[in-house]
């Protein structure tokens, strides 16, 4: 009987059988080779799924008919790999470097304490331009891609602990994924990477940044822009459920005001971006849905292994 391959590669993927032309090729010349690749389509209406039989008869299909949400996606690519240590979560949009995988795991077998890793990912049209060097969580309550948007001189080559992966490209280990739980599918979309990881860090799970693993990433290829009023509505409320779910009571007080001058900060962009009405639908449906996530916060904190001043050390202050 083949022993179970080591990894298992998930990669979601919504109309994006274009998109899937560059990145399973990049996947087949991993140097890399213990793993598996499923491709979850999530409802797809461009044939993705009949093109995926025919031209990669080896990749493993999960057919969802429906568009059920990225965060419900995701959670059907772990499903999707039981019964593998590890498990790697791509975007379909972008191409790996030949060592990526390779990198992140041995990454994750120097650092026990690990419970995920980290690409260094870098703009696909312009490769010259970091879009992510693993990502950060300042305390006023606003995650993001470390270094996104600068020249790549080198600054973010230092392989380090870092908040979190961010979700276009990042390995797992099968018993973080296992203590952690699955990504809050009441997020729908956004932001379910960083709960994720506050959830993990809060747990004594660290994350680990690996430079040497790079991946060059279109960005927002499957969801859209962040100038959206989908993105917009997401963001903003889903901002405020990770907030709630994931601060200790005392990182709530202490940050207070650094949180209030945040919402003031998105309802000003919604007033810049003549967005109003998106804005207080987030707002509003945010309190509509505090009890449920204050209910699913009480477990957080419950199981709670990290101090306050622990917890300093990989969040932000913002100063």
């Amino acid at each position: 009987m083949e022993a179970e391959p080591r990894l298992t590669v998930a990669i979601l993927s919504y109309d994006g059988r274009e998109l899937l032309e560059i990145a399973l090729p990049s996947l087949a010349a991993q140097r890399f080779r213990d793993f598996r690749t499923v491709v979850v389509d999530n409802g797809s209406s461009d044939d993705t799924v009949a093109w995926l039989r025919e031209h990669w008869p080896d990749v493993e299909i999960v057919a969802l008919p429906e568009n059920v949400g990225v965060t419900a996606a995701l959670n059907v690519c772990v499903d999707a790999a039981r019964g593998t240590e590890l498990v790697a979560l791509l975007n379909n949009d972008l191409e790996l470097d030949p060592d990526c995988l390779g990198e992140l795991v041995a990454a994750l077998e120097r650092h026990p304490a690990a419970g995920s890793a980290a690409a260094k990912l870098l703009d696909f049209h312009d490769r010259g331009v970091i879009d992510g060097a693993g990502d950060i969580f300042i305390w006023h309550g606003l995650p993001a891609r470390r270094g996104h948007g600068e020249r790549d001189r080198g600054q973010y080559d230092a392989p380090q602990a870092v908040f979190g992966a961010c979700g276009a490209v990042a390995v797992y280990r099968r018993d973080a994924l296992s203590c952690v739980g699955r990504f809050d599918e009441s997020f729908f979309a956004f932001y379910e990477d960083s709960d994720w990881s506050f959830r993990a860090q809060l747990l004594g799970w660290e994350c680990r940044y690996v430079p040497s693993a790079v991946a060059y990433h279109m960005g927002s290829a499957t969801v859209g822009s962040a100038a959206t009023d989908f993105t917009r509505y997401h963001l903003w409320r889903n901002g405020i459920w990770l907030v709630a779910k994931n601060y200790p009571a005392r990182a709530l007080l202490l940050q207070a005001p650094r949180l209030a001058l945040a919402q003031a900060g998105h309802l000003r962009d919604a007033l810049r971006e003549r967005r109003l009405g998106i804005w207080r639908r987030a707002v509003a449906d945010a309190a509509r849905g505090l009890p449920d996530v204050l209910r699913r916060r009480r477990a957080v904190q419950r199981g709670r292994a990290r101090s306050l001043r622990e917890l300093d050390a990989v969040v932000g202050s913002g100063r």
